[in-house]
């Protein structure tokens, strides 16, 4: 059978989702069911298959629901009706919708917390090591006239 041309097939929205309180600590698994159960309550079982709602991603404080365009805010309403998630007291807040995963992801913050800054000697200069992220290393030359700016990778950091 061949698949339907991509002006046929149904458009997707994706919403971002905070989970407070930020220690909840659930899964992908269990959110779905919580929404489902969410929207199946509110809208009934005819509703729940029009959103054809499906949990993308849960990661840390957040989680992004797909759903049908035009839908968003039935699923934003359902969402906001919960209470408890498997038995955990908690909540979804809305954040953002966008048609693609990696706006949302852009719009999460990094739950990891910064790295402190320590010195390093590259080619017998000394500079102050500042990484922002895992894959980023900035090293910044000690002096006040010709400071340098050196961008490295992770890999590169092996052999500092």
């Amino acid at each position: 059978m061949k698949p339907l041309p991509p002006t046929l097939r149904q458009k997707k929205r994706y919403v971002l989702f905070r989970i407070v309180p930020h220690e909840a600590g659930l899964d992908g698994k269990q959110m779905y069911y919580a929404v489902y159960d969410a929207i199946s309550s509110l809208y009934g079982d005819f509703g729940a298959a029009e959103l054809s709602m499906a949990v993308v991603l849960c990661e840390g404080n957040y989680t992004i629901v797909r759903c049908r365009r035009g839908s968003e805010k039935m699923l934003v309403t359902a969402a906001l009706t919960m209470n408890r998630i498997n038995g955990t007291f908690c909540a979804l807040r809305p954040v953002a919708t966008s048609g693609t995963i990696a706006a949302l992801r852009r719009r999460m913050p990094d739950s990891r917390p910064p790295l402190p800054e320590r010195q390093a000697v590259f080619s017998g200069m000394e500079y102050t090591v500042r990484q922002r992220s895992q894959e980023k290393v900035d090293l910044y030359g000690d002096g006040i006239k010709n400071q340098e700016i050196l961008y490295f990778t992770q890999d590169d950091m092996e052999d500092i």
